[in-house]
């Protein structure tokens, strides 16, 4: 489970942490984010299919959305984000610069910030 969550921890962020890596060499929480994980890969991600998603993009199409990507992000690769908005031109996609998979990183946290800040004053 730790070389699990070590791994894991290591791909999600652009710039390393000390503080980050800690948390995932932490014993119950790389056993608790191993199991979570597990849990999702062996239902695969919880969908019927790969495309879901985009198969059905039409039932979603009307509502406001913005797509955030981390542009070295390698746990959802690049590709991912301009398939969906391909398939889903009404949203807005933002790919941060400087940002991997985390949503912790600084361009990911501003992304996020300023488009809930944007549907706030919808």
């Amino acid at each position: 489970a730790r070389a699990w969550s070590v791994w894991e921890g290591g791909t999600v962020s652009f710039y390393p942490s000390q503080d980050r890596m800690q948390s995932f060499t932490n014993e119950a929480f790389a056993l608790a984010f191993a199991r979570i994980e597990c849990h999702y890969f062996i239902n695969a991600g919880f969908f019927e299919r790969d495309d879901q998603i985009i198969a059905n993009i039409d039932r979603v199409r009307h509502i406001p959305g913005v797509i955030v990507q981390g542009r070295y992000d390698v746990v959802t690769p690049m590709k991912t984000a301009h398939d969906l908005a391909n398939a889903w031109p009404e949203a807005d996609l933002q790919i941060i610069a400087d940002a991997g998979h985390a949503a912790s990183e600084p361009g990911i946290i501003d992304a996020l910030v300023r488009a809930t800040n944007n549907f706030a004053r919808r």
